[in-house]
């Protein structure tokens, strides 16, 4: 299991989950929230994986800040700044990845790789997606989950609304994407890797396509049998294609 600590980054006290040796890998949670699913624990076997809930979810403070999404990317900035960390592999799933991909794109001398596992943040004209926020409950496992759901540590209510809330504040409008980042994606000049999940209906594999064809040299791999929270969807297929891509030499 992972030792979980706080950090207090530009004022927001933070919640963050550690474990494992080696070199450090950064994740992102999806917009569902933090904590520790059995992908990081299998990860930390090889590499000190760090996971903070993001301001606004889960334990982690709201700060006045907190408006929009590069507020998180910034604050993913300073969080490697804070914790010294260089040479990192930043992981991120769903906003988490959308996060991750702001955040490298204004700063990558700290970062050595940049995995998105089913990543908001660009639109792609003419995707028929599904919209999270009209989603009936029903609708909303269906979206995340083409296995059957795996038992998680299930967020109190109160949690769970907060992780709402942030969401909404994050990604309401424009709907899960920021229109000016795509245009900017050939400067992300990090060895990229772009996990899809075949069933994901949130974000569909055409929207990892589009993402990576933006990126220089990035790489799309579409994950049969995977909805949208790939984490916790199809954490062994995740598991080998993050491992294989953190084994390869970076340029």
């Amino acid at each position: 299991m992972s030792d979980t600590t706080e950090i207090t980054i530009a004022g927001c006290r933070t919640v963050l989950r550690q474990a494992g040796n080696g070199p450090p890998l950064l994740f992102l949670h999806a917009e569902h929230g933090g904590g520790w699913p059995p992908l990081l624990q299998s990860l930390a076997q090889r590499c000190t994986v760090i996971a903070p809930d993001l301001p606004g979810f889960g334990g982690s403070e709201t700060p006045d800040w907190l408006d929009n999404i590069h507020d998180l990317a910034l604050f993913t900035l300073e969080l490697l700044e804070a914790l010294d960390l260089r040479n990192v592999t930043l992981v991120g799933s769903a906003l988490g990845g959308w996060v991750a991909a702001e955040a490298a794109l204004r700063d990558r001398s700290r970062l050595a790789r940049l995995a998105l596992l089913n990543p908001m943040g660009i639109q792609v004209k003419g995707l028929n997606a599904a919209d999270p926020f009209l989603a009936t409950p029903e609708e909303t496992v269906a979206a995340n989950f083409h296995n059957a759901p795996q038992p998680t540590d299930e967020a109190d209510l109160d949690t769970q609304l907060k992780n709402r809330h942030a969401f909404a504040r994050m990604a309401w409008a424009p709907r899960l994407h920021d229109p000016h980042l795509l245009k900017w994606l050939h400067r992300l000049r990090l060895p990229t890797l772009i996990l899809s999940g075949a069933a994901d209906r949130v974000v569909p594999p055409a929207n990892g396509a589009a993402f990576a064809a933006a990126i220089p040299g990035a790489r799309h791999l579409v994950l049969p049998a995977c909805a949208h929270l790939a984490e916790l969807d199809a954490p062994e297929a995740v598991l080998a294609a993050l491992q294989t891509f953190i084994a390869e030499p970076t340029p």
